[in-house]
């Protein structure tokens, strides 16, 4: 399971974050060969599932088999053979975290005038209030440690015509 996550194409998080789809490979620029093989080995780690109700003999739709992903690298961190694929999972979860947040700031303007949401305010109201309540002065022996919470909207699936995407204006 660990080194189906760890794959680049990260195909699960278009699943979960977009729902069933098919031709994934335009999405994430491989060819349909690189990202079927890609599916098979979610699907044998049970991640994702072919959607048996969309489709065609020639079109295959996959779903995510689960809402999200968690894991604890404490789980995996003492297993010499996971060691390799859970830097890969964890390199590549932060690299797709540092491109979603940079995709939203190249497109902060467009998201402006559109996105003013009350209740994501209000949720890191939330979670900011639980980091509060775990500060305290420090103690001998203890470790800095850094919080890291972002909120913002996502671009949508590229076909989706109410999306803020290139050359559409919101």
């Amino acid at each position: 399971m660990l080194r189906a996550l760890g794959h680049p194409l990260r195909m699960l998080e278009l699943l979960q974050a977009d729902g069933p789809a098919t031709g994934l490979g335009k999405r994430v620029g491989e060819s349909s060969g690189t990202t079927s093989w890609h599916l098979r080995l979610l699907a044998e780690a049970r991640l994702v599932e072919e959607d048996t109700g969309r489709g065609n003999k020639r079109e295959r739709w996959w779903r995510s088999a689960q809402e999200s992903t968690r894991m604890r690298a404490v789980d995996f961190i003492d297993d010499p053979d996971l060691a390799g694929p859970l830097n890969t999972f964890l390199r590549s979860s932060l690299e797709q975290r540092y491109q979603a947040e940079t995709q939203f700031l190249s497109k902060l303007p467009r998201w402006m005038d559109r996105w003013h949401n009350e209740e994501t305010a209000a949720m890191s109201a939330e979670v900011e209030a639980v980091i509060d309540r775990y500060r305290r002065d420090a103690r001998p022996g203890d470790d800095n440690v850094i919080t890291h919470w972002s909120t913002f909207p996502r671009q949508a699936r590229p076909e989706d015509p109410e999306s803020p995407a290139e050359g559409n204006e919101p």
